[in-house]
């Protein structure tokens, strides 16, 4: 992404982008597919469940969630949980008491005579279902985790064996990759999806993710940044936050510029590295919490409450 300085900086809100330009983006090349593998094993393992657990990241609450759960996993009850909810300043909810419920209401077929309980945990790449479930086990186990964590997506690549989660009642889960869409319902919801880190940074380019991400910080005036990077105030142009941002942290790089007299070393700041940074700030919550869909929850107060249990969690 080529950087180009926009013109006002300042805390007045009449500076602040009304919208992102999110033409020219082609965010079919983000994502790689349905990854129609996984799904057809999560579906071959049904009958072995008792009920699912879609987890999903709070701060995009009602985007980017797989439509393709609810019509190839839709004959098991199931149970949203909005993980990282520290993150969306949401509250938190008891999970295993829930599922209890939901499965002690619900016809459990052939695995009606089962003193046990086995739940799929479902979700696109990278909202913590192994977290959840490593969550799940110190919390009632009092063991360590059991699943490998990670910070992209990936980590999980093939449907696991049952990892138990609880004694009382007896609940084993199961571990899943992560899922996608088959198309993404529009461009600023690939973007919501890529600054939680469902896809890896450099498909979407970390320059155009961290503009995205002042963007939305500003126009929902949330300014933690601006005392984190210690910028003096707030700002809308990414190319004059990312130089002060590279300027603070040092990450700067000698670039050779040929003169009349000869090459000439220019320090100049490492925009990639600030914008990977001021990322991965977000993503670790240091920048407060931010609800990536506010709007949505403003406009819609009840949006996503139907077709599923809804609860948050913080693993």
């Amino acid at each position: 992404m080529r950087l180009i300085p926009r013109a006002l900086c300042g805390a007045a809100r009449a500076a602040w982008r009304e919208s992102f330009p999110l033409g020219g983006h082609a965010v079919a090349r983000w994502f790689p597919g349905h990854m129609a593998k996984g799904l057809k094993k999560m579906q071959s393992s049904l009958k072995l469940v008792d009920c699912i657990i879609e987890v999903h990241d709070a701060r995009i609450s009602f985007g980017g969630r797989n439509p393709l759960f609810q019509e190839t996993l839709g004959l098991k009850p199931h149970l949203l949980v909005l993980n990282k909810m520290d993150l969306a300043d949401l509250k938190e909810r008891q999970i295993v008491p829930m599922v209890t419920e939901l499965i002690g209401s619900s016809y459990r077929y052939h695995r009606g005579e089962s003193l046990e309980y086995c739940i799929m945990v479902i979700g696109v790449p990278n909202v913590g279902k192994s977290s959840l479930i490593n969550s799940l086990r110190r919390q009632h186990l009092r063991k360590g985790k059991a699943t490998r964590v990670g910070g992209e997506p990936g980590i999980t690549r093939a449907v696991m064996s049952r990892i138990q989660v609880c004694e009382r009642p007896l609940m084993f889960l199961l571990d899943t990759p992560g899922v996608l869409a088959p198309r993404i319902e529009s461009v600023e919801t690939g973007l919501k999806l890529a600054l939680c880190g469902t896809v890896l940074d450099h498909l979407v380019g970390e320059e155009t993710l961290a503009d995205y991400l002042l963007y939305t910080l500003n126009r929902h005036e949330l300014f933690g940044y601006v005392q984190h990077y210690g910028l003096g105030e707030a700002c809308d142009d990414i190319v004059s936050v990312l130089k002060r941002v590279a300027v603070k942290l040092g990450k700067t790089q000698k670039v050779k510029v040929l003169t009349g007299t000869g090459d000439v070393n220019v320090i100049q700041p490492n925009y990639p590295a600030a914008a990977r940074d001021f990322l991965r700030t977000f993503r670790s919550g240091l920048l407060g919490p931010v609800m990536l869909d506010r709007d949505t929850l403003q406009s819609h107060p009840s949006a996503g409450a139907q077709g599923h249990r809804p609860a948050e969690t913080d693993p």
